[in-house]
């Protein structure tokens, strides 16, 4: 592998270029379904100092994924045998890569985690690609979710909607929930939200593309043209992902756009020309027949947890103020048995940390920490702490900041 300097444009709001960064070219990936068993050694920028280069030495890469989004390798580390993932994405060389930009600022726990990045060239073209290592997560909910019994949605469900509770709360939406891009270990049920090729920090009255997250788990308001959206569209494909666990398939699984829309629609009822105008404020065309919603209670078996269908029904709102926020979901009583501390995993293992809160996950809507948290208290902890490092009880100082709607910094491109 031959390694040739460059300069890559800094991936933030400032046009101020990084120190050189090395683009790697040769063979460095397998190539057909083969594993690349030899050793690679590439020059790679560390995810909190990226102008530091380190060498990162890795083996037995092997393709896991692909899509239009590029290709996932898995790989090992050498030295530490330490499991890794390499998502390699070719850059359009004029914006600014969102993705890179967006991951260097996430730090939770049920985020996957940026370890390094670099860039390569294809060996046939000049094409440069950005390569993501990130921690490797062996399933995810999608390839999983047939599996699971009644505590096994419990916990997918609530580490997603702590990991959008955070994300909300830096000003950044997802826009592409869906179970194969929550990577989940099987052993312990701990969810790590991934791929962040869609997401973007929404800002207030700035527009963006309607045309964004995949069909089935896509918001009504996306479906009407809305382009001043809300953080709320992730609120509603978690929702449909909570749906499709419970069901064991799609609950709107729609051939197209419009179809979607007819699939809803049969379920929630026509919405009201004022429904609309909540979803898209500029939509003008209100001749769609009336249907009126089903009831919830016959879309689910009837073996369903009733707290269950009530915790869909209310994620799963025309209206997109009128569904519940992140941790609202999270404190939901469908999830109150999670926060008993005799409950265990199959097979007789405790639950993995799930109320581990950190003191800034507590100041976003700090009304509902005694519920959220067993055995929760005010009493400030000390300088730089989490709000509890087990799973049944914590401490946190809470501040109070005012909650946050989806405003952040600017994005680079739609």
């Amino acid at each position: 592998m031959a390694i040739s300097p460059a300069i890559i444009q800094n991936n933030s709001e400032s046009s101020t270029p990084l120190a050189p960064i090395p683009i790697a070219t040769g063979n460095i990936f397998p190539t057909g379904g083969g594993v690349r068993r030899e050793l690679t050694t590439v020059i790679a920028s560390t995810n909190t100092k990226p102008e530091r280069c380190v060498e990162v030495k890795y083996s037995n890469v092997r393709v896991v994924g692909n899509g239009s989004f590029g290709v996932v390798y898995a790989a090992r580390l050498n030295g530490s045998g330490e499991h890794i993932a390499i998502k390699k994405v070719l850059q359009d060389k004029r914006y600014k890569n969102r993705e890179l930009q967006i991951m260097r600022k996430l730090e939770h726990q049920n985020i996957v985690k940026l370890l390094y990045f670099f860039f390569c060239h294809n060996d046939e073209r000049d094409d440069l690609y950005l390569n993501l290592i990130l921690e490797f997560v062996p399933e995810t909910v999608y390839r999983v979710s047939r599996q699971y019994a009644k505590q096994r949605q419990q916990l997918p469900l609530i580490y997603l909607f702590r990991a959008l509770a955070y994300l909300h709360h830096v000003g950044v939406c997802h826009r592409d929930i869906k179970p194969q891009n929550l990577l989940i270990d099987p052993d312990t049920g701990v969810l790590k939200l991934c791929d962040f090729g869609s997401a973007k920090f929404l800002i207030r009255g700035e527009p963006n593309v309607s045309y964004i997250c995949s069909r089935y788990y896509r918001a009504p308001e996306l479906i009407f043209g809305s382009t001043n959206y809300t953080n709320s569209i992730d609120v509603w494909s978690g929702g449909t992902v909570f749906a499709e666990l419970l069901l064991g398939h799609p609950i709107f699984p729609g051939d197209s756009g419009v179809d979607q829309l007819v699939e809803i629609i049969k379920l929630l009822g026509t919405p009201s020309r004022e429904q609309i105008q909540q979803m898209n404020p500029n939509y003008r065309e209100f001749k769609f027949p009336t249907i009126r919603a089903h009831s919830w209670s016959r879309v689910f078996k009837s073996t369903t947890p009733p707290a269950a269908i009530d915790l869909v029904s209310k994620l799963l709102e025309y209206n997109p103020a009128g569904r519940l926020t992140p941790l609202q979901t999270c404190a939901h009583p469908f999830l109150d048995e999670l926060r008993n501390p005799n409950t265990r995993l199959p097979g007789g293992k405790p639950l993995p940390p799930m109320f581990d809160f950190t003191n800034e996950e507590l100041s976003i809507e700090p009304t509902l920490n005694r519920v959220l948290i067993p055995g929760y208290n005010d009493t400030p902890p000390s300088a730089g702490s989490s709000s509890g490092g087990n799973n049944n009880s914590a401490t946190g100082s809470v501040s109070q900041k005012d909650k946050e709607s989806g405003n952040g910094t600017a994005k680079t491109q739609e």
